[in-house]
């Protein structure tokens, strides 16, 4: 840290005492920039674009941080009417003008309000410049009616390869010049405050929005040859106390100028004392496997398998709409369409939920609150987020990483059951949306920002939404116990995997019998590489001959988890074939009553199912006494379709061959199972096709798609 003369390129420079640095507000890249910055300069005074009145409640609030809070300046009553009567009644006056006043006319002057953010710029430089006792100076104009003056900027990210005085310049012809008179007052007014201040301090450093640098420099040169205003030309308007709020934390993506989930790494880098230069670009690795956590730990078994090779596709699929979208680092729509392009719907929900979440534990973000839970202090950053709502811990974790994590460690329950439900007692909140928020007692209020970044858009995605827990509730009470039905679009996609598993069994039996003979006018079914090298000494070509399969397939058996565990699938039923095309299908699956995803609509997996084709009815094979012999689920499966079968062979998919004691129980019949490899399959299409919607009715087929959610 040079702690000597100040070494600052001319170009931010104003004069011999005063230095400019020019930033994108709400940017983590010109926060880390700023940091760094005042660091390795010194500097006597920093100075900020904020008035004088914000000073007391941002720097108390900066003092909270990593506590989000927003400080909120209610416009100050002007007692001034702008009521024209002889505008008013120009002409005649008749009852049909009377509708056509409105008194929401009348425009609502906005509340200005500055957002205590960690990866602003402007609350960097006075969150360093208190740590490191630099005298702050608060130089804006003090104005009731804020008109916020901002526009679509570069990439921040580039900052991280360009200098900060080569960056500035490369957008200086693209800076409009102020079009409204308070805007041009404020800079001529900040320019006069930096020559005040160049008096009493040897050095000092304004950080500002680059938007305003190169109007402050003019108000700044002719100042310096008499031709600008000094100080006492302004007059300041009379405003309002600010007033410091906590923000509802579903509401946080509305604040921050990063992902709330990128501000907390910036977060947790400055307190560990990590890198965080490359923060804006890591953190979405981050947020993409801390998804992949969650997605897992609420489909489990069923969840599609999130590969590396998946997940650097998604990334490259992040980097391409980025650049089309002419920017080098992406937004949150941008990362949230790229994973439901590569991993489906569910994915990218939790990412989006992911994404949105400041997860730092409340300890951190107030001292004064104190774990309530009774669990073990573990790092639950190890943890999935969900495996977190119980009180199980991962019997896999490895000691050595239960390391003391101030931002995931020691969550009790209600700090983890979800990360946007905690409040601050005691606080008044504010619910905020774009450019509007819901004070406390509930009023409505127009916000404009103090610290304008780039504008912000609603965008729409769709994606399939969870349920509530009331939804569930309500749903799961109103179930018909004596009406339920499959959906058929899931009994194409079953009734297709057992058509496909049927011809690979039955491929499989036509190998046991196929034969070499020597070439003679046909290939037939391919020529035999070994055959032909073994008889490479007579100099003839041996090729293979697969005579068609003898046997009639017409029961199919699939176990998708073996060895299966009766207490996570205690729902066991016969279906009998509504139509022709359909098997007599028998199974075991979770509880479809204890995940409810629609009204009338319940979510099942499959953990193994018996086909029979051409479907012919059966006793219900779990109530049948026949079978009491067996011990296992997949052992009745198997001893069912052995004893309805009609033909000599049983097609199986599973995992693994079947072992003894099921080709035992096969012979026991008179019955032969030919293996299928599960892995022969997508696993995606497998995680897909376990799941079973049950529906409440046949009615609900109508309205089912709207409700149905894949993995």
């Amino acid at each position: 840290m040079n702690r000597g003369q100040t070494d600052v390129p001319p170009l931010l420079r104003l004069d011999d005492h005063t230095t400019i640095l020019p930033i994108i507000h709400g940017s983590g890249q010109f926060a880390w920039l700023t940091r760094r910055f005042l660091l390795e300069h010194r500097f006597d005074c920093v100075a900020v674009s904020l008035p004088e009145s914000f000073r007391e409640s941002v720097e108390q609030a900066v003092l909270e941080l990593p506590k989000p809070s927003i400080v909120i300046q209610k416009p100050a009553p002007t007692f001034e009417s702008n009521y024209d009567a002889a505008q008013d009644f120009k002409g005649s006056y008749d009852d049909s003008d009377a509708d056509d006043f409105d008194d929401d006319g009348l425009d609502e002057i906005a509340s200005s309000y500055v957002p205590i953010d960690p990866c602003q710029g402007v609350i960097m430089a006075i969150r360093a410049a208190m740590g490191e006792h630099i005298p702050r100076a608060f130089i804006d104009l003090e104005t009731n009616h804020f008109h916020p003056f901002s526009t679509v900027m570069p990439d921040p990210y580039a900052v991280r390869h360009v200098q900060c005085e080569k960056f500035a310049a490369a957008v200086l012809p693209s800076i409009p010049r102020p079009s409204d008179e308070q805007t041009r007052d404020r800079m001529a007014y900040m320019a006069a405050r930096l020559v005040g201040l160049s008096q009493t301090y040897d050095q000092t450093l304004l950080v500002t929005s680059v938007l305003d640098w190169p109007w402050i420099r003019e108000a700044h040169r002719l100042l310096k040859e008499g031709k600008g205003r000094d100080v006492d030309a302004f007059e300041h308007d009379h405003v309002s106390v600010p007033q410091t709020y906590a923000v509802d934390p579903k509401t946080l993506l509305f604040l921050f100028g990063e992902l709330p989930f990128i501000t907390a790494l910036y977060e947790r880098a400055r307190r560990e004392l990590e890198e965080d230069a490359n923060l804006q670009i890591d953190g979405v690795k981050e947020l993409l496997i801390a998804a992949k956590q969650s997605y897992m730990s609420e489909f489990k078994n069923r969840a599609r398998r999130v590969t590396p090779l998946l997940l650097s596709k998604c990334l490259k699929y992040i980097r391409n709409l980025s650049l089309m979208h002419r920017r080098m680092t992406p937004d949150m729509v941008t990362i949230v369409t790229a994973c439901q392009q590569i991993l489906g719907d569910q994915y990218a929900l939790h990412v989006a939920e992911i994404a949105s979440q400041y997860r730092l534990k409340r300890s951190v973000i107030d001292p004064g609150l104190e774990p309530t839970g009774n669990g073990s202090i573990t790092d639950s950053s190890n943890i999935p987020f969900h495996e977190q709502l119980t009180d199980a811990v991962d019997p896999d974790l490895d000691a050595d990483h239960l390391d003391d994590d101030p931002f995931t460690a020691d969550l009790s329950d209600e700090d983890i059951a979800d990360f946007g439900s905690w409040q601050f007692e005691g606080e008044p909140t504010v619910t905020l949306g774009i450019d509007q928020g819901r004070l406390p007692d509930g009023d409505i209020v127009s916000l404009v920002s103090r610290l304008p970044g780039p504008p912000l858009t609603w965008q729409t995605l769709s994606l399939q939404r969870r349920p509530t827990k009331d939804e569930r509730s309500r749903w799961e009470y109103s179930w018909n116990p004596y009406s339920q039905c499959s959906y058929p679009p899931e009994d194409e996609r079953i009734e297709m995997l057992r058509n496909r598993v049927c011809e690979r069994a039955q491929a499989i039996m036509g190998q046991d019998l196929a034969r070499t003979e020597k070439f003679t006018t046909s290939v037939k079914d391919g020529i035999d590489i070994r055959d032909t090298l073994r008889h490479w000494y007579e100099k003839q070509i041996y090729v293979r001959v697969i005579p068609p399969s003898r046997g009639k397939l017409d029961a199919c058996l699939m176990l998708f988890d073996s060895p299966a565990d009766p207490r996570d699938y205690p729902w066991r039923t016969t279906w009998f074939a509504e139509h022709q095309w359909e098997s007599t299908l028998a199974f075991f699956a979770s509880d479809f009553s204890k995940e409810m995803v629609g009204p009338g609509i319940g979510l099942g997996t499959y953990g193994g199912a018996m086909f029979l084709y051409p479907p012919v009815p059966i006793p219900d094979i779990w109530m049948d006494r026949r079978l009491n012999f067996t011990e296992t689920l997949e052992e009745r499966l198997i001893a069912a379709a052995c004893m309805h079968s009609r033909g000599r062979q049983i097609a199986l998919m599973s995992g693994l061959p079947p072992g003894a004691g099921w080709r035992r129980l096969a012979r026991r019949f008179k019955k032969q199972l030919v293996h299928v490899p599960l892995t022969s399959f997508s696993d995606e299409e497998v995680q897909q096709l376990r799941m079973v919607h049950v529906l409440n009715g046949s009615e609900v087929r109508s309205y089912a798609s709207e409700f149905i959610r894949k993995a």
